[in-house]
C-alpha cells in the first residue's frame, strides 16, 4: 500500500505528468462544454408562423397560426420573433404591413385593435376636416386614382332654367386616402381586389362646408366627379383652391349662411395641401378666382 502511495507522489510530482493531465483534463471539459452549447442551440422549439398571407389590418384567428420547430439559435438571434401563439392570437396586422405565408411572427408587424394606425387621419392640422367623397370603380376611372395624387373635382348641376352646368370647382386637391365599402385601404394589398367606394381629403373647414352643401342643397342635382390629372400635376401641385365663382355661388345661394360663416371666405391651400403647417399663411380665393371655366350646355 505504501509503495503504491509513493508511486502516486512521485507520479504527480513529474512536472511532465502534470501538465499532460492539465491539458486532458482542459480538453474534456472544452469538448463537454462544446457538446452542451450545441445541443442547447439545435434543441427544437416550436414557434408560431403564418398559415396564409396576412394583409395590414387584418385580425389573427387561430386558424390562421400554425406550429413549426426551428432551432433554438434562431430565436436567441432574432429579439423580435414571437415564441408564443398567445402573444399573435386576437391581434392585428400593423397598418401597411403584410406577412407572408409560411412566415414567422414578429413583434414589430403586430399591434392591439386600440392602437391600430390609420395613416389617413395622422397629422391632420387644426382647422382642417376629412371629407369623404363617394366614388366607384367609374368613376375612378378604372381604379386610377391613388393616395397621394393631385387631382380636381368637378361638378355637374342643372340650373333653375333647366341648363346644364358643368365645370372645375376645386383644382389641385391632395388624395389621403382610397378605400372600400369596408373602410379598407384599396391598395394596402395586392394580393386581394378592392373596389373603391370613398376617396378622403383634408380641406380648411370652410371649404368642407361648401363641399358638403354641395351634396345637400335642394336643387340642380349636384354630383361632384373626380378628375385625375397627369404625374407632372402631381409631381408640382399648385394651390388647392375653388376654381369657380360661378360654382360657388350656385351652391352658396341655395343654402343659410351661418353667422360664424358670415366673415369666411374660402381659403386657399399653398402648393396643393403640401403644407398644411403654413395655413397661417393662406390667401383667400377671393384673391385668386380664375375666370369662370363654367360651360351652360342648351
Amino acid at each position: 500500500m505504501g509503495n503504491l502511495v509513493n508511486s502516486l507522489k512521485r507520479f504527480l510530482g513529474n512536472k511532465n505528468t502534470v501538465t499532460i493531465l492539465g491539458v486532458v483534463i482542459g480538453v474534456v471539459v472544452l469538448y463537454m462544454g462544446y457538446q452542451w452549447r450545441v445541443s442547447q442551440a439545435v434543441t427544437p422549439v416550436n414557434i408560431p408562423y403564418a398559415k396564409q398571407e396576412l394583409t395590414s389590418r387584418t385580425l389573427i384567428t387561430d386558424d390562421m397560426v400554425g406550429q413549426i420547430s426551428v432551432p433554438k439559435s434562431l430565436i436567441n438571434s432574432s429579439p423580435n420573433l414571437i415564441t408564443a401563439s398567445s402573444d399573435v392570437i386576437n391581434k392585428y396586422v400593423t397598418y401597411g404591413a403584410i406577412i407572408p405565408e409560411n412566415s414567422f411572427f414578429y413583434t414589430t408587424l403586430l399591434v392591439e385593435k386600440d392602437k391600430m394606425p390609420d395613416s389617413a387621419f395622422a397629422d391632420i392640422p387644426d382647422g382642417y376636416t376629412i371629407y369623404s367623397l363617394s366614388v366607384d370603380l367609374h368613376s375612378t376611372y378604372g381604379n386610377s386614382i391613388y393616395p397621394d395624387n393631385y387631382i380636381d373635382l368637378y361638378i355637374k348641376a342643372t340650373d333653375t332654367d333647366g341648363k346644364t352646368i358643368f365645370g372645375k370647382m376645386i383644382e389641385s386637391i391632395k388624395v389621403l386616402a382610397v378605400k372600400d365599402a369596408e373602410g379598407r385601404h384599396v391598395f394596402e394589398t395586392a394580393t386581394e381586389s378592392r373596389q373603391p367606394a370613398e376617396l378622403l381629403f383634408a380641406v380648411p373647414n370652410n371649404m368642407y362646408s361648401l363641399l358638403m352643401k354641395a351634396g345637400y342643397v335642394p336643387n340642380g342635382g349636384i354630383e361632384i366627379i373626380p378628375v385625375p390629372r397627369n404625374a407632372s400635376y402631381s409631381a408640382n401641385p399648385g394651390d388647392t383652391q375653388v376654381s369657380s365663382e360661378y360654382i360657388q355661388e350656385f351652391i352658396l345661394n341655395q343654402s343659410v349662411m351661418l353667422p360664424e360663416e358670415d366673415s369666411e371666405d374660402i381659403e386657399t391651400i399653398p402648393n396643393g395641401g403640401a403644407d398644411t403647417d403654413s395655413k397661417n399663411d393662406t390667401t383667400k380665393t377671393d384673391d385668386t378666382k380664375k375666370e369662370d371655366t363654367n360651360t351652360k350646355k342648351d
